[in-house]
């Protein structure tokens, strides 16, 4: 099998390499990448020892396609990740990346007849509808309930018929732009195709900043004893997201690339579940047992742009269609990230800390 990954110098993308080559070393695998994100071109070293071809391109030029050679598959990894892009100045990078960089690769996919497996992100969904939703505050989180003012949510978490009219963000919106364009590729030009919505995704090798990697950034503070803070919804720490390991992605992206035809056409939501979520006030529990470290974490009333009180993913649709569900839990992610700082942390404190 061939298989281009586009991203894939990323977090996401180089993690979805490395582990189908391992598991496949017959399959060749291109990876495309701008080395945008700083820390991305650490991953070419990693991927380039395996014989997994680099090629260094943008899926906004779609000449970088040209010199490519057919593939069996696309995994379209690639995005400017952040929730924040385009809030404090033009949108143009992001629209052109996560919009017209998903047509670029739609139409090499479409040249060569390749399946074509998207990574979205669970953001698509309303923020406004999101924080009118019913929850219960714990002790140490927020928690939702079964009693909702809209369909596609429960205490699960949210399923794919939330309802989507509202804004979401410039970065939500330029995903979910490009799923109407991929379900049209599927549905006129007979193209091969599976939409995953995931949510937060994590895991060693992710190079965590405040508005996109959050796991790794808590615990990157913890590991080298720097402030963090709990900002919005009182300064409580009790904001709660579900966590999905990039080990556990790979696990449903490896069925999805064997398996396209069971779920052609199909959009799935796809985390960590109520099983695998934390509230930052939890997360730092867990950091400081897990680093022995306590820092400083200042409280701000204050909730920012585009924040959200609360997000699980009801991963029921998926696990029914392919017999997924998230396996590694919120304590283990922690400690495969923070074994990961240990062993690197001469080449990641520049980038990290």
């Amino acid at each position: 099998m061939k298989i281009l990954i586009t991203g894939g110098a990323g977090f996401v993308g180089s993690s979805l390499a490395i582990a189908l080559k391992t598991n496949y070393p017959s399959y060749e695998i291109y990876c495309l990448d701008n080395l945008k994100r700083k820390g991305s071109e650490l991953n070419v070293a990693r991927i380039s020892q395996l014989g997994i071809h680099y090629v260094h391109g943008d899926i906004r030029n779609k000449e970088d396609f040209d010199s490519l050679p057919a593939v069996d598959t696309v995994i379209e990894a690639s995005a400017e990740p952040s929730v924040l892009a385009g809030l404090d100045g033009t949108p143009d990078y992001l629209i052109n990346t996560n919009l017209f960089g998903t047509v670029n690769c739609l139409n090499y996919a479409l040249k060569h007849r390749a399946g074509f497996i998207f990574l979205s992100t669970s953001r698509v969904y309303p923020i406004k509808t999101i924080e009118t939703l019913n929850f219960t505050e714990a002790e140490t989180r927020f928690e939702l309930t079964d009693d909702q003012p809209v369909k596609g949510v429960s205490s699960k978490g949210i399923a794919e018929d939330f309802p989507l009219d509202g804004a979401r963000s410039l970065y939500g919106t330029t995903k979910l732009a490009s799923e109407l364009i991929i379900q049209e590729y599927n549905e006129f030009y007979g193209l091969k195709t599976v939409i995953n919505r995931c949510g937060v995704i994590t895991g060693p090798w992710q190079m965590g900043k405040v508005d996109q990697g959050v796991m790794v950034l808590w615990i990157a503070k913890h590991y080298w004893q720097q402030q963090l803070g709990y900002f919005g919804y009182g300064g409580t720490g009790k904001q709660t997201r579900d966590m999905l390991h990039v080990a556990d992605l790979y696990r449903l992206i490896d069925w999805q690339l064997h398996n396209l035809e069971k779920v052609n056409g199909e959009i799935l939501n796809a985390g960590g579940g109520n099983e695998s979520s934390t509230s930052l006030q939890e997360l730092t529990k867990i950091c400081q047992e897990v680093t022995g470290k306590t820092i400083p974490i200042k409280q701000v009333a204050e909730t920012r742009t585009a924040d959200i009180r609360l997000y699980i993913t009801d991963n029921s649709k998926v696990t029914r269609l392919t017999g997924w569900a998230p396996q590694i839990g919120v304590r283990q992610i922690v400690e495969d990230i923070a074994e990961w700082l240990d062993q690197n942390h001469v080449t990641l404190e520049p980038i990290l800390k």
